[in-house]
């Protein structure tokens, strides 16, 4: 029986690399994203200095890992037996749930999820206890520690709120200070916004990122044999007004003698804080657990105590961490970094809700977002009417955006935002968390980076009328994840402990091979979205400036369309002639997302025209007509697509066999004509457009020839309602969907 724990200590040093992996995978978006959105150093240079910073964290974290041993549940509750139970349901659940947040690229809060984790799983055990006991259930609250539970609560209530009102309120003045042409204000300007921002950032680090590790403890004869930790609590002012001095001087320097950007200094500065406050504090949430339960087994195992009557009250003593175990802990972390697509997809979360201008919106909007957007518009136009129209002027010019041109085919590599931006978003993330940390507030950094972002975007007016509605969504639907990390934490840790308490070693087992299952699933699942989004079939936005290019551009496009159409069509027909669910279902989804990105080039048009030369003004119109035809014939698809997977789906009856056979015929037809357009696409070929058109329009009169026979068939033999429908309404979207690739092999028979 003894074995079984030293195997789970086995098991929780593997889940704990794999926490690692996940976890960084999800939290890089706390530090990564304001370099890399505002684009002022090189992604290699972000990745090598936040690669610096979490490799220091790491090593200076060793007085954090007492959260996992303490800070939740009262260890003296407790027996060796229950703590292990604990500590396995914590792990497993907190992989899965990272992981699954990963996967659909959501930021959420691991700070949150460990500490719900250990609260349900110890919550768990705890009534298991009282139940055995046949004790009082309300006795719960002797067994967790309620305080910190509430306090945490609190802690994610006021952070959602202060970081996005802070956020937005720092942004907009720091505008109003400097303007989008920050770059040509007086030094002075930039020196002052420097030296408040690195001082912040400074701050931060000697807080946050120093004062949260074991060092802090120890006193020093500089310090008048004070400790760092008391040192920067009480001689807050002073630390900061020298620091101001010095960096405000400094910023003036560099700024007037050096010509170099401070706003590049204060972002790679605040970079690497950020990432050495998150590997410094947070780390606990990914190996906390498995190092406690090690200095448990190690405990145990020397006490020749049954491991159902060890008192666990040697995890409220205070024991470091060795060094190596942290400097490992460290290398994983740099490398996830490095190597993880998942902290990518997840950065690109925050950059695509906090970016300027156009670009794809990742969220749909919701009745709350409309709601909240139109509230704001009626509130933003009563509140003009108390200020005078001179100091509006004022403030609008503070707010015009520069134009900028760009060579061709740049338009589209634009930073999400600025350096200012960038700059706020750190400064203010770094001053809120330690001030929350001076007053011994429990805070979420992922929570506070993120909603500081928010609201400086919204300030900044990065929120316009046509992208408010998605981005709002965008911002409601994390906040709800991050309330849904906490409720399914507490419940999937509660149920898993209450499952490893039932089935022992047996259910650990199958517990793990689930969340390996599910964690290669994911994996795979989110490789392959991958390659989808890269495939060679992807459609582009057209981008040259001429109409022979647009020509060139364009044809490239058709020929991806009418591949995927073909294909689109296939399927449909034969999913729809063998019943086969699955294949429509596929189909379906299928030609949504080429519906979806057909409709991306539609958004492009205006910026398409902008960015066109005087001289080639026609290529527009050209353009328009070319993008129309392409939305008419994924519509005419999508709509076979469609009607013939909720055909099947409803289990009406089979087409008849002259139905299927017919519409086989015309679909290989179909495939065959769409083969040949396509090679004179791919070719420029545009001289055998006349011979194609012929082609076509013999395959318009077939079809028409089926509806007249189905209508001989209603007439005499047919008896399926919607059978008939079902045919006639794929032969009339056959039939414009050649009349609308005729239309556009009409609009090239002229370029030839």
């Amino acid at each position: 029986m003894d074995n079984i724990y030293l195997l789970m200590i086995v098991a929780l040093a593997i889940l704990a690399i794999a926490d690692l992996v996940v976890g960084v995978s999800n939290d890089a978006v706390n530090f990564l994203n304001s370099a890399i959105g505002s684009k002022v150093v090189s992604f290699k240079t972000i990745m090598i200095v936040a690669s610096i910073g979490i490799a220091l964290g790491a090593i200076f974290s060793s007085g954090m890992m007492e959260v996992a041993r303490k800070g939740i549940f009262n260890p003296g509750m407790f027996m060796f037996s229950d703590i292990m139970v604990i500590f396995m349901a914590v792990m497993i659940t907190d992989i899965l749930l990272l992981d699954f947040f990963n996967t659909l690229g959501m930021p959420t809060s691991t700070t949150v999820s460990i500490v719900f984790e250990l609260l349900g799983a110890a919550v768990a055990v705890a009534l298991i206890k009282i139940g055995a006991e046949n004790g009082n259930f309300s006795d719960v609250v002797n067994f967790i520690n309620t305080e910190k539970a509430t306090e945490i609560i609190f802690g994610i209530l006021l952070s959602v709120v202060v970081a996005f009102s802070v956020g937005a309120l720092v942004q907009y003045f720091s505008r109003l200070l400097l303007s989008f042409n920050f770059e040509k204000r007086a030094n002075w300007v930039g020196a002052l916004f420097g030296g408040i921002a690195l001082t912040s950032i400074m701050y931060f680090i000697l807080m946050k990122g120093i004062g949260g590790t074991s060092y802090a403890s120890q006193s020093f004869d500089t310090l008048d044999g004070n400790t760092i930790k008391h040192y920067l609590e009480n001689y807050v002012f002073t630390i900061i007004g020298i620091n101001l001095l010095f960096w405000s001087f400094l910023a003036y320097i560099t700024i007037s003698y050096f010509k170099i950007s401070i706003y590049k200094i204060i972002i790679v500065v605040g970079t690497f804080a950020l990432a050495l406050a998150f590997a410094g504090n947070d780390l606990v949430n990914f190996i906390g657990v498995p190092i406690a339960a090690w200095q448990s087994y190690e405990a145990w195992s020397v006490s020749g105590v049954p491991a159902t009557e060890f008192s666990m009250t040697v995890l409220a003593t205070k024991v470091a961490t060795p060094t190596i175990l942290l400097f490992i802990a460290g290398m994983v972390m740099v490398l996830t970094l490095w190597f993880s697509k998942k902290a990518r997809y997840v950065t690109q979360t925050e950059i695509n809700l906090s970016r300027e201008g156009y670009g794809k919106e990742r969220f749909e909007p919701n009745f709350t977002s409309r709601v909240l957007v139109r509230g704001s518009i009626l509130f933003s136009k009563y509140f003009s009417l108390l200020i005078p129209n001179s100091i509006q002027e004022k403030i609008e010019k503070r707010f015009e955006k520069p134009v900028i041109e760009l060579v061709k085919g740049k338009k589209h590599e634009l930073p999400a935002f600025d350096s200012v931006r960038a700059a706020v978003n750190l400064m203010v993330a770094g001053v809120l968390i330690s001030i929350a940390t001076s007053y011994k507030l429990p805070l979420s950094t992922t929570y506070v980076t993120f909603m500081v972002a928010m609201g400086s975007s919204l300030a900044d007016r990065a929120w316009g009328s046509e992208s408010a509605v998605y981005r709002v969504a965008g911002v409601l639907n994390v906040i709800g994840g991050w309330f849904f990390t906490a409720l399914m934490a507490f419940i999937a840790s509660g149920v898993a402990a209450y499952l490893i308490f039932l089935g022992g070693a047996t259910m650990i087992a199958i517990l793990l091979l689930i969340a390996f299952i599910l964690l290669v699933r994911n994996s795979l699942n989110h490789l392959k979205k991958s390659k989808e989004i890269k495939a060679e079939d992807s459609l582009n936005r057209a981008e040259s400036k001429s109409i022979n290019g647009v020509i060139e551009e364009s044809a490239d496009t058709i020929s991806k369309v009418l591949k995927r159409v073909s294909k689109v069509n296939e399927n449909a027909i034969n999913g729809l002639v063998n019943q086969d669910l699955a294949l429509l279902k596929k189909t379906k989804n299928t030609v949504g997302k080429l519906e979806s990105e057909i409709e991306e080039l539609q958004n492009n048009i205006f910026y398409f025209i902008k960015n066109l030369d005087e001289s080639s003004l026609h290529a527009s119109t050209f353009y328009i007509n070319v993008v129309g035809k392409l939305q008419d014939i994924a519509q005419s698809v999508g709509f076979i697509s469609k009607v013939s997977h909720k055909h099947v789906h409803n289990n009406h009856k089979n087409l008849k066999d002259n139905q299927a056979v017919e519409l086989k015929d015309i679909a290989v037809k179909l495939n065959v004509l769409f083969g040949k357009v396509r090679v004179v696409f791919e070719e420029r070929s545009f001289g055998k457009i006349e011979s194609l058109l012929e082609e076509k329009r013999m395959l318009i009169k077939e079809v028409s020839n089926c509806a007249q026979k189905q209508v001989e068939r209603t007439r005499a033999t047919e008896s399926s309602p919607k059978n008939t429908t079902l045919y006639f309404s794929i032969l009339l979207e056959t039939e414009d969907l050649l009349k609308a690739t005729m239309d556009l092999l009409e609009l090239y028979a002229f370029k030839k």
